[in-house]
């Protein structure tokens, strides 16, 4: 443990930096990005600052874009529903379908009378 706070103040005095005493405030970490976001939101909020009804003119118009759509998919999908579709001819009766050669374990008449009833 020592090592390391002997290790940590060294590379802290050659990097010509102090060591801050323990009870002293963190500073502030900074990124490189950091300034250009912060200058660009003020900016952004300078120019909006009297003229907030922008934003809400373009929530208006997207909102009457969304009803727009939903009506228009709805009134396309009634008009592709309702149309007619092709109907495929039933296949031919091949002797080899269906074929029952024996009964079945519970017995044909279980099947014979629930297709009667």
């Amino acid at each position: 443990m020592a090592m390391a706070m002997v290790r940590s103040g060294l590379r802290t005095a050659l990097r010509g930096g102090s060591a801050a005493p323990r009870g002293a405030p963190a500073s502030k970490r900074t990124f490189a990005s950091a300034a250009r976001h912060d200058d660009v939101y003020k900016k952004k909020n300078a120019m909006l600052n009297g003229r907030s009804c922008i934003c809400a003119d373009e929530a208006a118009k997207w909102e009457k874009i969304t009803y727009a759509g939903i009506v228009t998919c709805t009134v396309l999908a009634v008009y592709q529903l309702s149309k007619g579709h092709h109907h495929f001819d039933p296949p031919p009766p091949y002797p080899y379908l269906h074929i029952r050669n024996k009964e079945f374990p519970w017995g044909m008449m279980f099947i014979l009378s629930s297709c009667i009833v």
